[in-house]
């Protein structure tokens, strides 16, 4: 976007700073280690992650999920920190989610880096959920001032950096675009392993018919439980065929056809706000973040679009599109480097930590 140079408040570090970021805001536990050298380069030490999985046709529940974090988090640290090769003595600060989450999980994981902090007398930081996956997705790509949309399971929104806040130009006005992947996986019982999303994507390139779905844009903003209400009555449809066997007719609708009608809609509107968006602050660059940014049918759609209006796509595999540490150690880390910490007393977290309330002192 044009306009007049702004000098990056933060500068060349000292020395070298290590971060250890801890994440467990959903059904993933994560751990990461992080490198800022001090020729400004970053990297990558470890970046370690369990899943909790549940059985097909099930969600995870926050109490359950929470006793998983707690049960693997000493396992994933130790494989972290010993991937890394490092020593927790080598570490400058402890970075962990805060918020947006669920609200057991993020207690587990806020808990786990108090005592970690405690017992190696390491700073702790705080960082949101969203601004990680942003952070983490800029270093990877390269992108330089994109619009961002940051889709997963509990968030789905569109933003742009401006005077250090990611302000948020859209949003669902329901569920997220993850849950609404999530919970018609659940309906049409596909596995939960890798996850449910990644399910639906593979499913849905065998679709071949596209079945009427509301197309809820309003504005800015997108509204997804109609779609989600919406497909799930196919599926008592007398010409549903959950096995996707042939009728003499040939009038038949699959699971395949579902999930490909539901990306396709979906996807579109997706693809449509982010446009205005770029239309709106005269950018060229699209970041995709967060655990659906990973579907290469997204990816390809929104790749569409930005070839069109001469822009360019970024986007990151699923060892940074899907939650992780590192995007928490590197966000925290950025932080850190400002002057940021975290007091004991208010190492707390909550599951509702919008984008746009945090300070981003580091980009200027």
């Amino acid at each position: 976007m044009p306009g007049r140079y702004r000098e990056s408040p933060l500068k060349k570090p000292s020395k070298a700073y290590i971060a250890l970021g801890l994440e467990g805001s959903a059904n993933k536990l994560g751990a990461g280690v992080i490198k800022h050298d001090v020729d400004g380069s970053t990297e990558v030490l470890s970046n370690v992650r369990h899943t909790y999985i549940t059985p097909p046709g099930e969600g995870f529940l926050p109490r359950d999920t929470a006793q998983h974090h707690r049960e693997w988090a000493i396992v994933v640290i130790k494989d972290a920190v010993a991937k890394a090769n490092i020593t927790m003595h080598d570490v400058d600060c402890i970075c962990y989610t805060k918020g947006p989450g669920m609200g057991a999980p993020l207690q587990s994981v806020a808990l786990v880096a108090r005592t970690l902090s405690l017992l190696y007398e390491k700073p702790l930081v705080g960082v949101n959920h969203c601004v990680g996956h942003i952070e983490m997705g800029r270093e990877v790509t390269g992108a330089q001032n994109p619009v961002v949309l940051y889709v997963s399971g509990g968030n789905t929104q569109v933003i742009a950096y401006s005077r250090q806040c990611y302000r948020i130009f859209g949003e669902t006005l329901d569920i997220a675009v993850g849950n609404c992947l999530d919970r018609f996986a659940r309906v049409i019982n596909l596995s939960n392993d890798p996850s449910p999303g990644y399910n639906i994507e593979q499913e849905a390139k065998k679709g071949k018919r596209l079945v009427p779905l509301p197309y809820t844009t309003k504005g800015m903003d997108v509204s997804l439980s109609g779609i989600l209400t919406s497909i799930e009555g196919y599926t008592s449809d007398r010409r549903y065929r959950p096995r996707g066997e042939p009728f003499e007719s040939e009038d038949i609708i699959t699971p395949a056809d579902l999930c490909f009608s539901l990306q396709e809609i979906v996807f579109s509107m997706l693809v449509e706000i982010t446009e205005r968006a770029m239309a709106h602050i005269g950018s060229k660059e699209v970041l995709i973040v967060g655990g659906v940014g990973c579907n290469e049918r997204l990816q390809e759609m929104m790749g569409i679009m930005a070839q069109e209006r001469d822009g360019q796509v970024f986007a990151t595999d699923e060892r940074f599109c899907i939650d992780n540490g590192i995007m928490i150690a590197q966000a925290g880390l950025l932080s850190y480097r400002m002057g940021f910490q975290t007091a004991l007393a208010k190492s707390t977290c909550t599951q509702r930590f919008r984008t746009d309330e945090v300070h981003v002192t580091w980009r200027p």
